[in-house]
């Protein structure tokens, strides 16, 4: 399949802020590799190595959303996730740096002595608003909005994850920032949740002509939930890239059989994936999103899935939850 060079061309022509320098580190797992005792190649992309805000898949993300809401004058960015959000973290840094106002609504209760995330986030001096569930947050979000445009401020609201279209972009992209670094690889897994980290790698093999399958490990929902709203971020990135009917016929692979207990409940596969990662390679995983995903690949190669393949583990970052 070749390569759809205009498309690529209107996506790489999008406006983004350079407060995250790329590309990410490449890395081969070599003791790791010798640990599985698979024969496989195993290679890791480093997003969470970017050197701004902790890094992590949302800084990327953000590089082409907080672009978006300069350009519509925005002074305030609203968000949300958990008391431990990656994406809350990222927003309140890119906030900082941009001299913006920060509010960040978290479902969770408030602790007495931050830890992880939530510290951070006040560091970067970003209002958190608590409220007690999922099903609350986007309300909380557009009564923030709601005030900030009555007091005279100029809000911009970015869904959990930074997982629109415009974000998802970002991954598009990266996927060619990967394939200047190593010749296609077979599989890609990577942590998934809201879907617009693995929307984004896999219309960027699509509009790369490259065969990559991509795999997301279900952090928190159901697979079924997930893969819907890879499909909704799909059709809003076909748009993007001016071919509508780009991705309808897409593969979208989604393991939820690691999620245990739910959203930042580690498992005992996760805490094999944390040890071996940290022994083998100093690589340092967080038990909500990247650990269980490094579970799936650990299983995987054991059961001699991967015999013969090159596999990039796309390190979507977080390890500041290790601190929480």
């Amino acid at each position: 399949m070749p390569a759809d060079r205009a498309a690529l061309d209107r996506l790489a022509s999008l406006p983004a802020l350079t407060f995250a320098p790329l590309p990410s580190p490449l890395e081969r797992l070599e003791r790791l590799e010798r640990e599985l005792s698979g024969p496989a190649t195993l290679l890791v992309k480093r997003d969470d190595a970017i050197p701004f805000g902790f890094g992590g898949n949302k800084v990327r993300k953000l590089r082409l959303v907080a672009q978006e809401a300069l350009a519509a004058g925005a002074d305030t960015l609203i968000t949300c996730g958990g008391i431990q959000s990656n994406h809350a973290r990222a927003t309140a840094a890119v906030a900082a740096r941009l001299g913006m106002r920060c509010i960040l609504v978290a479902n969770g209760a408030q602790q007495a002595r931050p830890s992880g995330n939530a510290l951070v986030a006040q560091l970067l001096g970003a209002e958190i608003r608590y409220v007690s569930s999922r099903s609350e947050r986007n309300p909380a979000m557009q009564l923030a909005a709601d005030e900030c445009a009555a007091s005279g401020r100029r809000p911009f609201v970015i869904p959990l994850g930074a997982s629109t279209p415009l974000g998802a972009a970002a991954y598009a992209l990266a996927v060619g920032e990967l394939l200047r670094q190593v010749a296609a690889p077979d599989l890609i897994v990577h942590a998934t949740s809201s879907g617009g980290t693995q929307a984004g790698l896999v219309a960027g093999c699509r509009l790369h002509g490259i065969a990559t399958r991509i795999v997301g490990i279900s952090a928190d929902d159901r697979s079924s939930d997930i893969r819907a709203e890879v499909v909704r971020i799909l059709a809003g990135l076909a748009a993007l890239a001016g071919d509508p009917e780009a991705f309808q016929d897409a593969q979208i692979e989604v393991d939820d059989s690691f999620v245990g207990g739910g959203y930042g409940e580690p498992t005992a596969a996760s805490h094999e994936a944390c040890r071996l990662a940290a022994r083998t390679e100093a690589l340092f995983l967080d038990h909500t999103y990247t650990a269980k995903a490094m579970a799936a690949l650990i299983r995987r190669s054991r059961t001699r899935e991967l015999d013969g393949a090159t596999v990039v583990f796309w390190h979507t970052g977080g390890q500041v939850g290790l601190f929480a």
